[in-house]
């Protein structure tokens, strides 16, 4: 543990001065039907505790509070808040272990129940969690701060038609008894804990990697995710070996509300991955490196997001541009420098400049607000920044280094640059402005620029097609999927319908079954006004519940009367099936109240 940074964790209850739980055992039994968790938390306390332990609830039903053999403790759950209320147990000098009986409540944001319908099996119901930011204490009452770091054992109770699976150790075939007993030895902050339930099969890729999922999608899966035993080698290669014994991908239903999230051992995944050509794994890299850059060393706060975010961005080029390739590799760095001027011109347009800094100043605000591509595509640069001051042999060197230093620890921005001048900057004389890369607003003017020698092909087309060339003629052979995205974020502004329209009668972009390719079409679509794509429009939206899709074509629609009533229309029966991180965010944009009528076109 960072030695102050948990207990200014601004955005949790806990204070580890006084007390700080090192085990957890959880006791608890899922309801489908009900929708409802309900049991037993016990927490081992660290020795020398003071005379409280402050937990973190929201939402939960807390039924008594005992010590380890059963005694009552007094307790008090304060006032519910933006970050839920907190739990304040008084603790006897004699008391090492608490036990917690308590049962979600029906607005658990950490959740989200599936019925059969929004699987694609459709015969049984589904259940999954997401932790990050601070969502954890809307399932358990826990020290909910990325500071504070735990082992922990569970037993679950699920339907016997069912299979339970979390972020530790995992069966690999269902239990008939609807009984699952789980350990995670390694110690992990609360935004870790993961829990899933559904119909749920598996299947091995390599000795130490697999993938679960829906059975109707569990081949394809395995197919598309192929690779993943070469990544998990290349990884160690890079920055030292992987310290959470298997390393395996749970593929959730569409509603998913990221990519993917790294719960250690168990990566949930967004289904929208599975574009039928590997070209998405990209976002497998990604959670992967977390295994090292987030979840072995953790940001101490969510103002420290970008020590997560930005390393792993780093970390999930270095491996896709050792197994595909340098051109590879450039297209995912330029796609990200294109994200990441996109959001510094929306944050500036929306009067928030100052969240275009590394170092966040959450205060006051849920730390969901700082998940934008600043701490992925700023914090990247930022690395790739000092990697060109000091060559990359001595920058992995140092990476590796950090992460054996800092292993199984959270850590500071502050700490971090103390490490960084005493192992980088000073010894190596590195000419690099870092108080102005962590500290300062905006796009850093000596920012490396990515290049792609294929991109620059794909403008060459585009700029045929602009001047008379029709699509069909169009020299797209063995384009990946890079290519098909940066062609259509480049296409020239106002098309009309027919242009529009030899586009997709040549690619089938409306039609198209790559996630990636279809949202940024029909981002354009919006954007042109083109009713044949409409209908898929509709689709989308409600199935799937990815924020990085949804966010950006309800904001598109925001910009014109006919998109304002298109994206109330379809929020009314979309909203359901998005998972509460979506929904909070898309309620914000529409001004949306829940109680809304239905707006008829």
């Amino acid at each position: 543990m960072s030695k102050n940074a948990a207990t200014m964790d601004i955005h949790s209850a806990a204070r580890p001065n006084e007390a700080v739980i090192k085990h957890l055992i959880l006791d608890i039994a899922v309801d489908m039907r009900e929708r409802r968790i309900s049991g037993t938390a016990s927490y081992a306390l660290a020795p020398g505790h003071g005379e409280r332990l402050m937990l973190d609830t929201d939402g939960l039903r807390i039924d008594s509070v005992t010590d380890g053999k059963g005694s009552p403790l007094p307790f008090k759950l304060g006032e519910p808040g933006k970050l839920g209320a907190a739990l304040e147990v008084e603790l006897p000098r004699t008391v090492d272990t608490v036990r917690v009986a308590y049962a979600t409540g029906p607005t658990a944001r950490a959740l989200q129940w599936l019925n059969p319908g929004q699987t694609k099996g459709g015969r049984h119901p589904f259940l999954f969690t997401q932790g990050q930011a601070i969502l954890t204490r809307s399932w358990i009452p826990i020290q909910d701060s990325p500071g504070i770091r735990f082992t922990y054992e569970a037993e679950v109770r699920v339907p016997s038609e069912l299979m339970a699976v979390m972020s530790a150790a995992n069966p690999q075939q269902r239990a008939a008894d609807g009984r699952y007993r789980f350990r995670m030895d390694q110690p992990i902050p609360a935004y870790l804990m993961a829990l899933a339930v559904g119909d749920i099969a598996f299947r091995p890729i390599g000795p130490r990697t697999g993938v679960y999922a829906e059975p109707a999608l569990v081949e394809r899966s395995a197919w598309e995710f192929a690779d993943m035993e070469r990544m998990v080698e290349t990884a160690e290669a890079l920055y030292g070996p992987y310290r959470w014994e298997r390393y395996d991908v749970l593929v959730l239903p569409p509603s998913f509300p990221f990519g993917g999230m790294e719960n250690p051992r168990l990566t949930f995944a967004t289904p929208t991955i599975l574009a039928g050509d590997r070209s998405l794994t990209a976002l497998i890299a990604h959670e992967l490196a977390h295994s090292w850059s987030g979840n072995l060393v953790t940001n101490a706060t969510w103002n420290d997001f970008w020590l997560n975010e930005g390393f792993t961005v780093y970390f999930e080029k270095r491996i896709c541009e050792k197994l595909y390739g340098t051109d590879y590799a450039g297209m995912l760095a330029l796609l990200g420098y294109q994200d990441l001027q996109r959001t510094v011109e929306r944050l500036d347009a929306d009067g928030a400049v100052a969240d275009t800094r590394l170092k966040l100043d959450l205060a006051g605000r849920d730390p969901d607000d700082g998940v934008t591509d600043i701490a992925y595509e700023k914090g990247y640069a930022f690395l790739r920044r000092l990697e060109q001051a000091v060559g990359r042999e001595r920058f992995d060197a140092f990476l590796r280094a950090y992460f054996d230093r800092f292993a199984f620890q959270a850590i500071t921005t502050e700490e971090f640059l103390a490490y960084l001048d005493e192992h980088l900057v000073r010894p190596l004389n590195v000419q690099v402005d870092v108080q102005a890369w962590v500290y300062g607003t905006g796009i850093p003017k000596d920012l490396v620029v990515p290049v792609s020698d294929r991109f620059l092909k794909v403008e060459v087309e585009i700029e045929r097609w602009r001047t008379g060339t029709p699509a069909k003629d169009l020299r797209t052979a063995g384009w990946t999927t890079f290519e098909w995205m940066h062609f259509i974020r480049h296409l020239p502004d106002s098309l009309s319908g027919d242009r529009m329209a030899d586009l997709d009668g040549a690619f089938g972009f409306t039609g198209s079954g790559n996630a990636e390719v279809v949202a940024a079409w029909l981002e354009q679509c919006v954007r042109n006004d083109y009713p044949p794509a409409y209908e898929r429009l509709d689709a989308f939206l409600t199935e799937v519940g990815r924020r990085k899709f949804v966010e950006p074509l309800f904001a598109a629609l925001q910009t014109s009367e006919k998109g304002r009533a298109m994206a109330r229309s379809i929020y009314q029966h979309a909203r359901p099936n998005y998972h509460s991180v979506t929904v909070r965010t898309i309620d914000a944009l529409l001004d949306w109240k829940p109680m809304s009528d239905p707006v008829t076109l």
